[in-house]
């Protein structure tokens, strides 16, 4: 499907009025959440001009001239949220295998303005997107005004190996493999340092903002293996250099032990999902400073839907059974052993909008509280390697949410956003409908 035509299927979204209030305030908020120390403060004025934090102050102040108070004093504000593993282009379903025949760009990017709206309001105001033709066309909509939703990092298509987790061609037969011919770097499937250079630079052409590999199998792909390694370390490396040249960063879906650590080797910033680490891996990620990305409630999700008959195909249900339940027990031994954590969730396998369900799911895992906040605000721009965003701050983003309670008492509370602002607009107000 072309950028044009893409582009005027958002724009056909954004009939409605959007929801967001640009001027200047002064946000008299209960708590901050300060995500350097991981501790939090007490009453504090926040004041917002020209879409960034002016000013913070100690205590309950009048709101200085030319804002608008906005009494936030019974809530929590936070540095706004990043999930760093989303996939705003679709949402699981038992009918999601035969979709990707039915279904074109055009259909998933629609759906996509709804789901992007859905985790804007649950106080996630950056995202990185790692999988989806239409995330670089959601990104730009959004960053042009045209409908609303969170900063995006778009990965473009992912790339994968030869009938690998993300070879476009799995599942189908070999009449319609003969018919449309083998995947390669263009459509993002490599096999060999070569194409790996040519598929990186195909999504600098395509605009993405980062690149993802797949380096084992995956739990969802219509495949039979769920963890086995997929690229060689050399392969891994130009892709990692390849992308150096262009700025980008690299995240590596992987399950399994052995891609896991060819990835790592290879130079990834991310490893997601990480189910089969080991002790060695995680001696390996601390060495070589790799960041993990857990999706605790994919594997959650996926592991409870394999106990449905029909949801799954039977290829996928043994490996969303097997695979799914033990992602939770390794995020708690990765955060023991000292392996630097950021927040990421796989929404599009699970719903949309429910995106603060892992920092729930972290704390069961035995992750404090405020580290589980610090991996989604100072810990996630890290990863995505910026320094405006992430922190309360004189200067940074006024990317601000905002809950009833304490989430360092009740992690629930992330559950209960009711304010959402980014870059200075308000999205959403205590008493509002999202």
């Amino acid at each position: 499907m072309t950028r044009h035509a893409l582009s005027a299927a958002l724009a056909l979204a954004c009939l409605a009025p959007l929801g967001a209030s640009a001027a200047d305030y002064a946000l008299n908020c209960g708590r901050v959440f300060d995500s350097r120390s991981g501790k939090m403060l007490d009453a504090r004025t926040i004041v917002v001009r020209g879409g960034r934090i002016a000013e913070v102050l100690p205590g309950r102040v009048e709101a200085p001239a030319g804002t608008r108070a906005i009494d936030l004093s019974g809530h929590t504000c936070s540095p706004g949220w990043t999930d760093l593993h989303v996939h705003l282009g679709s949402q699981s379903s038992p009918r999601s295998y035969e979709e990707g025949f039915r279904l074109s760009d055009i259909d998933f990017a629609l759906r996509g303005v709804s789901y992007a709206r859905k985790t804007l309001m649950a106080g996630f105001t950056s995202v990185r997107d790692l999988g989806g033709n239409e995330a670089p066309h959601l990104r730009d909509a959004i960053n042009q005004g045209l409908i609303d939703g969170p900063r995006i990092w778009a990965a473009g298509k992912s790339i994968a190996t030869t009938g690998g987790h993300a070879d476009p061609t799995n599942g189908m037969n070999s009449a319609l493999q003969h018919l449309v011919g083998p995947p390669g770097p263009t459509e993002g499937v490599i096999n060999s340092v070569e194409d790996a250079r040519q598929a990186v630079r195909q999504r600098y052409k395509e605009g993405s903002d980062v690149i993802k590999i797949t380096a084992t199998g995956g739990v969802l792909s219509y495949a039979r293996s769920g963890d086995a390694p997929q690229f060689t370390v050399d392969e891994i490396r130009s892709v990692v250099d390849t992308a150096k040249d262009y700025g980008y960063r690299v995240a590596a879906h992987a399950h399994g032990a052995e891609g896991m650590k060819r990835a790592v080797l290879g130079g990834v910033t991310t490893i997601e999902h990480g189910t089969y680490m080991d002790e060695e891996i995680m001696s390996l990620m601390k060495q070589k400073g790799t960041w993990y990305v857990p999706t605790i409630s994919a594997g959650r999700f996926v592991a409870d839907k394999a106990k449905i008959d029909g949801y799954f195909p039977e290829m996928v249900r043994p490996k969303a059974a097997r695979i799914g339940a033990l992602i939770q027990d390794t995020a708690g031994k990765a955060h023991r052993s000292g392996v630097k954590i950021a927040f990421g969730t796989d929404a599009g396998v699970g719903p949309h909008g429910d995106n603060a369900r892992e920092f729930v799911l972290m704390v069961e895992a035995g992750i404090p509280a405020a580290y589980a906040l610090q991996s989604a605000t100072l810990h996630a721009a890290d990863v995505l390697g910026v320094s405006d965003q992430g922190v309360i701050e004189t200067g940074k983003r006024a990317d601000i949410v905002a809950m009833p309670g304490d989430p360092l008492t009740d992690i629930t509370a992330t559950q209960r956003v009711d304010f959402v602002m980014k870059d200075g607009a308000i999205y959403r107000r205590p008493g509002q409908e999202p």
